[in-house]
């Protein structure tokens, strides 16, 4: 008899034996087709000759099975007509086995439909290799949404006239197909609907397993995007998100390879590919996990998520997947709109999926503006000559038109997302004529709907000579591609404002290369009409007055600025990650925002349009750069609550109050005023300014008290401008006439003020204490403040490099006689082994290093640069004591041998190029002799560096020590926060 199982009772299904099981109505229960009741229970033949007969021969539960013989065509075999209902998901699995003395064989289940007004279809819904010593498993998924007719369920054979048994059909309806759970377990022996992409050969395995005792293994890959891939069309409905997450180990003999997560899509047949977990490494022996959320927004035809690797064929097993639909929150409505509480255009970047469902709710509340990420750029527009694909384009276009939104397009003209055919066979005519129709095309299409255009993307370089990139664009056309580019985009749309746009304009270094190349092509007639500034931050670095300037600095130019893809970090550095973000790093990236808009704010008549790329942390590029790992830049979270970066844009008051830390070195400076080299070894920490009032903040510790530094902006002159120092709850103020006086009734503290160009310097000697305030407050009322905790801290240690020039050779000739040594005596890990003496020198743009190294023993066995014998030099040019490295900020290493490794930022890119150097091996150890060229500053007397140095000792593969001349916190290669101080002298 057949099994049911009621799931809703809202409608019934009568069923008898040998009667057809086609649904008039939804099916609501499990059908289970089971074949104990004497019958084939609606299973007929598929084909001339066939026969279909219900046999206690062979059964895989109970008794009976349904026995199928007489094919002589693939496509013969079992049929029934489907209970399926046009709209309704089912899970449809059964169970087969191969008459005995048949070669084994696919067994398939299949759907064969008639679309109204069109040709029958043929749908495969589950299949497995199948032999005659044992049941095989068939599952699959399926759902149909055109109005069809003759929809039939069949079984089919590749073996055209093999004999086969059937048992334990079951058809399970989903209800909602979107809203259930999709997962694979493989404890059963089979694939579990799993099939290969390509030549991949997939089976379930006992030898190893992250769950339970068995996995999928994959093996005999024919490409890297070649692997186990999970129809899951239907299961996904568009503008829902969902979560997924597969484990994943490496196979047999493979020893590295990196494995990610991604959705396979086609619309009328067209592929496309999405990333939902980038490659990430999987070492040897353990199980990692890919996992990230996909948001469906198009129509599609086929939908499949599958693994692959980044490079390679290398074998691997899957373990433990699931997909879960997740539920949005509402948008919270009882808080202001972003868009009202700014004086600009408050603008978001957005892709297709962010204008669908709850994302595209929370953008036409907050947001007057947005800025599409990837839809307008030219590998999306334009990816084969002549071939314009509006599409996605249209659609963002239209979303923010119906919303009365601003739009910025992005991007006409980029070194990076251009396809490889803009450069083929490309001379310099060809390629301005290639620009020109392209430009040409995209903003006439969009003419009188895209506000703003970013014409031009990142064409500076500011370690060129003449500060430009050197892209294929430049290296074929020279500037002519971007004068070309802005002269076409205004003659097709003249009422379109036209930006170049770029990153890390709030240094000074790019800031001046991007300064100067804009006032040159104005002054030649290009019609620019404004410059973006992308500002990718982290909550520590740059400071907010760095932005301040390079919008001041641009304003002289006349131009309208832009800020375009605004992002704040939680991380300092390329590398580190966290689980789950501690909530004062949220806390203190909101305070971030707010000193971030007050600057925006105070510049409101140089800025039209400030823009966060994208509207939620959930959607974040740096969710997958620069490495995959939890980030949370945005102004709301996953869910699309507000977070306190809302807040710090929204309302200040709603933050909780800032807990800064700052170390206090160990020194005694003098209190006279004057900034004595003692303060210069690091920089000030920044006071926020308000109004026209700022400051910049330092300490260091002594048995003598705190010893503190602070350097005021303040224009203006009054006799009750002051700074209060505020230490465990006493507060001790000093005034700009240099009187001072404790707050409590006691002595005023030891202090100097000086007048400076741009405000007053004030040294004081207040009492030891943990909790510090800093108040800055003028005559006119405005106030700024700096509270958190000051700990004592090592001095830091200085050294000094003489003008000399040496012969690069590893040998040590006369000329580093006049430099003094130091000693790497800082253990960062183990407590003994290999030291160096450390001595430099400079010259010209030139700084020498010298280390001699006592190490008995060497090896370069391991593969991994930093556990070998090696020296390593950190070399920061502008002293930024910043917990990250600057784009001109080093790590070079040198191993024993000679061979040269050099980290620093996330590709190191400024700087790879930079060292030259020489190692020799001597009697009991090794020296190394380096140059490293510092092309950003101008090296003279005076000049202070950041600057420490480590020795790696090895034995065998492994690092058994490491020790530094001054950072002791092990952090050495990911901040500069600790390194030492190299003054620059003339003799």
């Amino acid at each position: 008899m057949r099994t049911l199982r009621v799931l809703v009772a809202a409608a019934l299904l009568c069923l008898v034996p040998a009667v057809s099981a086609h649904a008039a109505a939804r099916l609501t229960y499990d059908l289970t087709y089971d074949f104990e009741d004497g019958t084939t229970q609606g299973w007929g033949p598929r084909g001339g000759g066939v026969s279909v007969t219900m046999t206690p021969d062979a059964a895989h539960g109970g008794t009976s099975g349904l026995l199928t013989t007489g094919r002589t065509a693939t496509w013969h075999g079992a049929s029934i007509v489907a209970p399926f209902v046009r709209g309704v998901g089912y899970t449809v699995t059964a169970y087969a086995r191969l008459v005995s003395g048949q070669p084994a064989a696919t067994i398939a289940l299949t759907v064969q439909r008639t679309p109204t007004g069109g040709s029958t279809m043929y749908e495969r819904v589950a299949a497995a290799t199948v032999t005659d010593g044992g049941w095989a498993r068939l599952s699959g998924n399926y759902l149909f949404t055109a109005e069809s007719s003759d929809v039939q369920l069949y079984a089919e054979s590749s073996d055209a006239t093999g004999q086969f048994y059937l048992d334990d059909i079951v058809v399970t309806p989903l209800g909602d197909p979107t809203r259930e759970p999709v997962g694979s377990d493989f404890e059963d022996g089979t694939a579990q609907d799993w099939a290969p992409r390509a030549a991949a050969a997939l089976q379930s395995s006992a030898e190893a397993a992250h769950a339970g005792s068995r996995s999928l293994a994959v093996s005999g890959r024919s490409a890297s995007w070649d692997g186990p891939a999970l129809n899951v069309l239907g299961r996904m409905a568009k503008g829902d998100k969902y979560a997924l997450s597969v484990w994943v180990r490496l196979g047999p003999e493979a020893t590295a390879g990196r494995l990610g997560l991604s959705i396979e899509r086609r619309t009328g047949g067209t592929p496309s590919y999405e990333r939902v977990a980038s490659p990430k490494d999987v070492p040897a022996g353990e199980w990692v996990q890919l996992s990230g959320t996909y948001t469906l927004a198009y129509d599609v035809d086929f939908l499949s998520v599958y693994v692959e690797s980044d490079t390679g064929t290398f074998p691997f097993y899957l373990d433990d997947f699931s997909m879960k639909y997740l539920q949005p929150k509402p948008i919270q409505t009882d808080i202001p709109a972003l868009k009202d509480k700014v004086p600009f255009v408050m603008g978001s970047a957005l892709t297709r999926p962010d204008a669908l469902g709850v994302h595209g709710e929370l953008l036409a509340r907050h947001f007057s503006g947005v800025t599409p990420g990837n839809e307008l750029k030219w590998d999306a527009t334009e990816p084969r000559e002549g071939e314009f694909t509006f599409a996605d384009g249209d659609f963002l276009v239209d979303f923010a038109t119906r919303h009365g939104m601003t739009i910025r397009g992005h991007t006409l003209a980029w070194h990076s997302q251009t396809p490889d055919w803009v450069f083929q066979n490309a001379d310099k005519e060809t390629l301005l004529k290639r620009l020109e129709t392209h430009v040409r095309t995209l903003v006439t299409r969009y003419k009188g709907k895209i506000a703003a255009w970013d014409v031009v993307n990142e064409v500076v370089d500011e370690n060129q000579p003449d500060g430009l990139r050197r892209s294929k664009w430049y290296e074929i056309a020279g500037l002519d591609f971007i004068r070309t580019a802005f002269r076409v985009a205004h003659e097709a749309d003249p009422a379109a404002k036209l930006f170049i746009n770029d990153y890390n304009t709030e240094f000074p270094r790019k800031r001046e290369a991007l300064y100067a190349l804009v006032k040159r092509l104005k002054e030649e007639g290009v019609p620019i009409d404004g410059v973006g500034h992308q500002l990718h931050l982290n909550i520590e670095h740059p400071p907010a007055s760095s932005v301040e300037a390079t919008i001041e600095r641009f304003a002289t130019l006349g131009v309208d600025q832009q800020i375009t893809e605004l992002d704040v970090s939680v991380y300092t550095d390329f590398v580190s990650s966290y689980d789950t973000i501690p909530p004062e790093l949220l806390a203190q990236q909101g305070h971030r925002y707010k000193e971030l808009f007050d600057v925006f704010r105070r510049q409101a008549a140089n800025l039209s349009s400030v823009t966060v790329w994208g509207e939620s942390d959930d959607v974040s590029w740096l969710r997958s750069w620069p490495i995959a790992r939890l980030n949370a830049p945005l102004l709301f979270d996953d869910d699309l609550q507000a977070k306190p970066a809302y807040w710090g844009v929204v309302d200040p008051s709603r933050l909780p109050p800032p807990q800064r830390r700052l170390e206090a070195p160990a020194g005694t400076p003098k209190v006279d005023g004057k900034r004595d080299l003692e303060w210069d070894l690091l920089p000030d920490s920044p006071v926020a300014r308000v109004g026209e009032v700022s400051a910049g903040f330092q300490a260091r510790s002594s048995g003598k008290g705190l010893y503190v530094l602070a350097e005021v902006t303040d224009p203006t002159a009054g006799k009750d401008d002051r700074v209060t120092f505020t230490v465990d709850g006493t507060p001790y103020v000093v005034k700009r006439t240099g009187t001072s006086y404790s707050a409590k009734g006691a002595g005023g503290p030891k202090a100097a003020v000086r007048p400076t160009p741009t405000g007053y310097r004030v040294e004081a000697l207040i009492p030891t204490g943990t909790d510090v305030e800093v108040t800055v407050s003028d005559s006119a009322g405005a106030s700024t403040s700096w509270t958190g905790k000051v700990t004592a801290a090592p001095a830091i240690k200085l050294t000094s490099a003489a003008h000399r020039t040496p012969v690069l050779d590893g040998a040590v000739d006369r000329a580093w006689s006049a430099a003094p040594e130091i000693r790497t005596a800082t253990w960062i890990q183990g407590t003994s082994g290999a030291t160096a003496r450390v001595r430099s020198l400079w010259s010209g743009s030139t700084l020498y290093v010298l280390a001699q190294v006592a190490d008995p023993t060497l090896s370069e066995q391991s593969p991994n640069p930093w556990e070998q014998d090696s020296v390593e030099i950190f070399v920061d040019p502008g002293n930024g004591k910043t917990k990250g490295y600057e784009d001109d900020d080093g790590q070079y290493r040198i191993s024993f041998s000679g061979r040269i490794t050099v980290g620093g930022t996330f590709d190191a890119g400024g700087v790879k190029d930079h060292v030259k150097a020489v190692a020799r091996t001597v009697p009991g150890g090794y020296v190394v002799e380096a140059a490293i060229e510092l092309p950003t500053i101008a090296l003279a007397p005076g000049t202070l560096l950041g600057f420490d140095t480590q020795v790696n000792d090895a034995a065998g593969t492994t690092r058994t020590s490491a020790v530094t001349w001054n950072d002791d916190t092990g952090r050495t290669y990911l901040d500069t926060s600790h390194w030492g101080v190299l003054r620059l002298t003339q003799g």
